[in-house]
């Protein structure tokens, strides 16, 4: 590999054997693993917002509307 990339010394040699180790190990989880569980986190954050914003804005129109039937005409 160093005949192919002769700027490659010691140090970053070291670095790219073990990249490429990290990249060929299947022992822990994957990017697209990870990616998978972020989206899953994700949609059930915005799912949840979604929820309470709905039930906010519903309460809010029920205490405006107990509010103005208190007032009256």
């Amino acid at each position: 590999m160093n005949g192919c990339f002769p700027w490659l010394t010691g140090e970053s040699m070291n670095f790219l054997t073990k990249l490429k180790r990290l990249i060929k190990s299947e022992d822990g989880p994957t990017a697209v693993e990870y990616a998978v569980m972020l989206a899953l986190i994700v949609g059930v954050c915005v799912g949840a917002v979604q929820t309470l914003a709905v039930a906010t804005r519903d309460n809010f129109d029920r205490s405006a509307q107990s509010i103005d039937d208190a007032i009256g005409p």
